[in-house]
Order: structure tokens, then sequence, then C-alpha cells
């Protein structure tokens, strides 16, 4: 018998046209009248956006472009928070022919200016009062709420580009080396088939989105697309997961896209969301790293469905994922996307025998997501983007049924005593303790083992380092995980390096050895 699964991957077919423009497939698709975005704020202020006025807006935007001398392949660089009006703002780039780079206000000056300067941009769209962190930059700065844009009237001709064409740059955290500008063509959003499998978006679906823009641009655009109206919630500052959850509610949010973070921070802040917030959710799905086993748990418990865990790479994803009506093994990252031909691989690019680690590699040029290359940097492009196969440099093993489980980043793996050990199921067992908030795992030299396992420990509310509750942390380790790979190091810190998105940087924690 065929299962759910077989299905969708039998039914799957990629189709790309010669010319394509993701701007008027976005927004020229859905008629003028039909709602397609509510932004709400902590103020309790509200406002509808329908599709006419992003199609308006979007034009007015690409004239205010063109008269500034943008043209196609141009790079037009956005820094914008979540705005009313900051979707119609990345459309209009796109309408040009323009290459849209997208930029996060979570980013200090420098990255800013080293973003503007490696892309080449020609204009920066942004506030008034985000202007002056552009430096010394040498093209223009257009200011979003300049009243000449919104005088203008909404007439423009939207650029021919083929589906090959380059349509967006998105950069790297650059947790090693300078980032890299990551280039996307036109064609990237008929590969994030992810809303159509995992999210299963309709018509008239609420989507919410955790995180910013920047990041993924599939994020907001999918969704757009596939007709959802997007939810975004405005905080005062920081993170405001009781505003949100009420928003959520009050709003019907049918389905949405976070991350294990996001509901980590949730759970600690409201332990009894579900019970407070009643939802409408239908659908929830989980990116950005794994999804814990006692995350899935708290969150049946809560809002009473099983978020959905997909995994990618910053340069191309999703590739893996978890369905609706298709079995969920609890800490398992689920099955390949259908479309997306991936594979586990030795050094060699050998596929490993089933339940062994390997890479995870996706098929060159299997899909319509795939990356053109790194921006202006043909030799790191070739490498990893011109062979057979990309590499994550993330390992897994897969199971009997085809379900792939994360063991960690290529040089993260730990070689312990002739074992390889994987540091997040270890951060895994060590937060189920009490007075452990947050770990990071990496291998330090070991004399006798080769590498041993060390774990940095952000402690949980009022609990005090001391060589005691270490020697408790580790014994709980052993019990809950394994007495051959339990940190036999642990060194308490008041915050782990992140990046942006949240990601513990263990490549900074092995420096630290050095």
């Amino acid at each position: 018998m065929t299962t759910e699964y077989e299905r969708m991957c039998a039914e799957q077919q990629w189709t790309v046209p010669r010319t394509y423009n993701m701007a008027a497939d976005v927004a020229d698709r859905h008629p003028r009248e039909r709602l397609a975005l509510i932004h709400e704020d902590h103020t309790g202020a509200r406002t509808e956006v329908r599709w006419g006025r992003i199609q308006d807006r979007s034009k007015q935007v690409a004239a205010a472009l063109r008269a500034a001398g943008v043209g196609k392949g141009d790079r037009v660089a956005v820094l914008l928070p979540q705005r009313v009006d900051t979707p119609a703002t990345y459309l209009g780039v796109l309408r040009t022919g323009a290459v849209l780079v997208t930029m996060s206000l979570l980013w200090a000056d420098e990255p800013i200016r080293y973003r503007l300067a490696d892309s080449g941009a020609k204009v920066l769209v942004t506030e008034a009062a985000e202007a002056r962190r552009a430096g010394d930059f040498a093209g223009t700065v257009l200011d979003v709420d300049d009243p000449r844009i919104a005088d203008r009237e909404p007439e423009f001709e939207t650029e021919q580009t083929l589906a090959e064409d380059p349509a967006l740059i998105f950069y790297t955290s650059g947790t090693t080396g300078a980032a890299k500008g990551i280039v996307h063509a036109h064609r990237t959003l008929l590969g994030h088939n992810e809303f159509e499998h995992c999210h299963q978006l309709r018509t008239g679906d609420v989507f919410y989105g955790a995180g910013d823009w920047a990041w993924s641009m599939a994020k907001l655009m999918g969704p757009l697309r596939a007709g959802a109206v997007h939810l975004v919630y405005r905080p005062a500052a920081g993170f405001d997961p009781e505003g949100l959850l009420a928003s959520m509610a009050r709003n019907e949010v049918t389905t949405a896209l976070v991350n294990p973070t996001f509901l980590r921070k949730m759970r600690a802040e409201v332990p009894d969301a579900g019970r407070r917030y009643p939802q409408s959710l239908r659908v929830v799905c989980c990116s950005n790293e794994p999804l814990t086993a006692d995350l899935i748990t708290w969150f049946r418990e809560q809002f009473g469905l099983t978020p959905l865990d997909y995994y990618g790479s910053t340069e191309s994803y999703p590739l893996i994922g978890n369905f609706p009506g298709v079995p969920v093994k609890e800490g398992s990252m689920g099955r390949p996307v259908p479309g997306w031909e991936v594979a586990l691989l030795d050094e060699a690019e050998r596929p490993v025998p089933q339940g062994e680690a390997g890479e995870i590699c996706l098929r060159a040029r299997s899909n319509p997501q795939f990356p053109l290359g790194y921006w202006d940097r043909p030799e790191n492009s070739a490498q990893v983007f011109g062979g057979d196969w990309f590499h994550t440099k993330d390992q897994a093993v897969m199971d009997e049924d085809g379900y792939f489980w994360f063991l960690g980043r290529t040089d993260d793996v730990i070689k312990t005593s002739g074992y390889r050990v994987g540091p997040y199921e270890v951060e895994q067992a060590l937060r189920e303790h009490p007075d452990v908030a947050e770990a990071g795992v990496v291998g330090v030299p070991d004399p006798v083992r080769g590498q041993a396992v060390k774990a940095y420990v952000e402690l949980a509310g009022s609990a005090a380092p001391s060589e005691e509750l270490a020697a408790r942390i580790r014994e709980f380790a052993k019990q809950r995980y394994s007495r051959f790979a339990y940190p036999r190091h642990i060194e308490f810190v008041e915050e782990l390096p992140r990046s942006a998105t949240g990601k513990i940087r263990r490549a900074e924690l092995r420096a630290r050895q050095d």
C-alpha cells in the first residue's frame, strides 16, 4: 500500500518557466481586495493591508528606484524592520530586475557597511533613523518614508527576468572568515515546496513566522505567494511571548514557523501558554536547529498538536522534514522533502550504510532552489556548488525507515576513545538537568582518548557555579546519555556565544581551547 509520504514524492514535479519574476508572481496573482498582511504592535495598534495596497506601493518603490538609476542586475540593499510596507519594498526592488540584498537591523554597523561594500550596492533603502549606519556608503540612500515615493503614480512595468537571473543576496553569519553573500535566482521561490508539503498552506490561512525576514525571504514570500495572511507582531523591545500569543489567538493564526530557541524561551516565560492563550493552530513547523523531544512534548500538551521539524543549511533549504499525516519520530528531522534528492555520504561521496554516520548532501542543481553561487567569489562557488553534490557539513544517521537523525556539524563531531559523539545529543541531555538553562558541547584534546567532551554551561535560576554542581551535572549526563560520552570537563559561563538566529557558535567555543 502506498503511504502518504510515498504519494507526495511520486506527485512532486518541478515546473520552472524560462521567464519568471518573483515579484510579479507573488504580488500580481492576488485580487486587490484580498487581505495580505495584519500588522499589530504592543500598543494594540492594528493595520490590515490588502493586496491592492502592496501592488501599488511596490510599483511606487520600483519607480523611485528607476528614477535613482537602478537597472537590471544592480544591487539594492534594504535595511528595514518588519514594517507595514517592508514586503512591498522588497517586491519593488525585484520588479526593477535589481538584486535584493536583505539587511538586518540586528547587525552592528560594521557588518552592515561590509555587506554594502561587498555586494557593491547601488542604493540603500532604509529609515531616516538608520541611514547613519551606512557610514561612508558611496551609493544613494533612499528614505523609505520620503513622501515623493508615495506621491508617484502606482505605474511600473515589471522588468522581464529569466528564472535564472539573480534576484536575492543574503549573507551567511560568517562564523569562520568573512561573511559570504549567497546568490539566489528568481526561480528559488518555486523550489520552496515546504509551504505545500510541511505547512500545507491554503488561501485564507493566517501565518506567523518567527524571526527576521532578512534571514530568509522564503519565510515571507512563500506564504504570501500561497495566499496566506501574514501576521506581524512588533513588541516594544526584545521577546514578548505573552503579547505575541495574545495576537496569534486574536487573529486566529492557523499555521506558524518557529524555532527551538523561540519555543524554549516561550516555555520558560509562559509555561502554561496553551491554557492561557488557546490557539487555532492547524500546523506548526520548526526549523533552524534540532527540535528536542521535551519541546515536542510540552508543545503537544499545551496546544494539542505535534510541531513538525524540518532541516536545511544556510545555503539551501529545506532538505528534510516532517509532514502532516505522516508519522513523526520524536527527535528525528524526518525524511527528504519531496523533490529533494538527499543522501548521507562519506568523504569520498559514497553512500554510507544504514545506521552509520554520514554527511548530509544534496544532489546539485536537482531543484529550483539551488543557489547560483556566492557573490563575487567564483572559486568558492565552484568548490561548494559546482560538483555533483552540495555538502552541508552536517552529520546524521538514517534509520531503517528512512528517517534522518542529526548528529552535529562535521567539525563539531567529537571522536573520543574511538567513538563518534554528536554534541547535540549531549547538549539535549544536559538541558534536562534542572540547574542547566543551556549548554554548548565541544571536543577538547585528551592525551588518552584523543578528545574528551567539554560542556560550557549557562545555569538556570539561582543556581551558582561550584565543583559540587559540576560533579552532579556530570553524573546526570552519564545516566541520561552515556557513560563514555558524558562531559568530563564543565565550565560555567554567563552567556554562550550565539549567532544572530540564536544558534550556539561551537566554533567559538572550540577556539577557546587554542
